[in-house]
């Protein structure tokens, strides 16, 4: 399922800014900003070296997509895919560009469940660059905490917050 992103509202000489929410993919050029929140859900950011084109997914399950989803982004398989179209698209070849992943915390850390969505969702994405030969250049993947991501394509790393997840008594 693709969803128009939500583009936020900006000065004429601002840079462009993408929100992605659950399932969106983006690409943006040096300058653009990237931005999501992130609980169990995994986001990918693939750049080329030189950080002049990034794309990025919220993925929202690991799992296989059935067949009235296979074209669906918030499945993992899906969201990569069209990752790497939009990236041959801007000229690059995907298993040439770096990774950042962030994302699959533990929203319900009282239930003590043996595998989490997050763990499983984190799981998938650090498989999935391994068997693509994916350099992944850092990663914040885990615990119980949800996160704010945002980066701005260029040279620096993206910008992370993360707030932890209350715990029930």
């Amino acid at each position: 399922m693709k969803r128009s992103l939500h583009l936020a509202h900006r000065h004429p000489k601002a840079p462009l800014e993408q929100e992605l929410m659950p399932g969106d993919v983006a690409l943006a050029r040096r300058g653009e900003r990237l931005k999501t929140l992130l609980g169990s859900c995994v986001a990918v950011i693939l750049t080329d070296p030189h950080r002049t084109v990034g794309a990025m997914c919220h993925i929202v399950h690991s799992s296989r997509p059935n067949s009235a989803n296979l074209h669906n982004t918030a499945f993992g398989s899906c969201a990569m895919d069209d990752m790497f179209h939009r990236l041959r698209r801007a000229g690059l070849a995907p298993t040439m560009c770096q990774a950042y992943a962030f994302g699959g915390g533990d929203m319900f850390p009282h239930l003590g469940l043996q595998q989490t969505v997050g763990e499983r969702n984190a799981r998938w994405v650090t498989d999935f660059l391994a068997q693509h030969n994916i350099e992944l250049l850092a990663h914040s993947l885990g615990g119980t905490s949800y996160r704010k991501l945002a980066w701005t394509v260029g040279p620096e790393e993206p910008e992370l917050v993360l707030t932890p997840v209350e715990m029930e008594l």
